[in-house]
């Protein structure tokens, strides 16, 4: 597949990131460089296209779920600090919340409508940060990438500069959900092109979805194309474009 980088931003080269633009404190880049350590010692992971990360600018990253590690596959290549939206029940444990808390997580009543979560999201985006979701709401069973959820929608339209798509591929080979250890594998991340809030102003939330989920299964299946893996067969019509 041609148009694919592995260069970050060029504007994000330096730690001394812009004027007003968030910085990770010295905890955060230094778990993120632990677990970067860590996760290469586990899977092969190649990470494609980082130049899309927005220098500036409230960001909402649309990512697929594959395993418990994408949270950690998904931004420990990106400069910026990033906000996690976690399932609620991660913070029940005392040692591990506290630990998620540090590196900008915030906790989401999954298979409800949690205004609150939202609002956490908005009130972070408009503080300028990045906050990434899955927005799926869960880890897929298959492979393939589930319908979005809705609250995406309002959180690109009312308060991020920047939605940007993300696909993992292979966590899902590697570490199904039913499968209680992760196995050796080959995981790819790859950035699709930032939608500027403008691009998205005359869109429904449904065709804002469904112009995101579109493109994240296209990346999806150029990215196995390209490493010779098997397509994924989609039951809803939503194939390769």
């Amino acid at each position: 597949m041609t148009g694919v980088r592995s260069h970050p931003n060029p504007q994000l080269r330096s730690w001394a990131l812009g004027e007003g633009v968030e910085r990770p404190t010295l905890w955060y880049r230094s778990l993120r460089l632990a677990l970067r350590v860590g996760m290469s010692l586990l899977w092969k992971v190649r990470v494609f296209n980082r130049h899309y990360e927005p220098p500036s600018g409230s960001a909402v990253y649309v990512c697929n779920h594959q395993s418990f590690l994408d949270p950690i596959l998904m931004s420990f290549a990106l400069r910026r600090p990033m906000h996690y939206m976690a399932r609620e029940t991660l913070f029940n444990a005392p040692g591990f919340g506290r630990l998620i808390r540090s590196v900008n997580a915030f906790p989401v009543r999954r298979g409800t409508a949690d205004t609150g979560a939202l609002k956490e999201a908005m009130r972070r985006l408009k503080a300028g940060g990045q906050v990434v979701l899955f927005a799926e709401g869960t880890r897929t069973l298959d492979g393939t990438i589930g319908p979005l959820l809705p609250g995406v929608a309002m959180l690109s339209r009312r308060a991020a500069e920047w939605t940007v798509p993300v696909v993992l591929d292979g966590a899902f080979e590697a570490w199904p959900r039913w499968q209680t250890l992760p196995s050796p594998g080959n995981v790819i991340v790859q950035y699709g092109p930032p939608i500027h809030r403008d691009d998205i102003a005359g869109l429904t939330n449904e065709e804002l979805m469904a112009r995101i989920r579109r493109a994240m299964i296209d990346m999806q299946a150029q990215m196995r194309e390209r490493v010779g893996r098997p397509p994924l067969t989609y039951t809803d019509g939503e194939e390769r474009h």
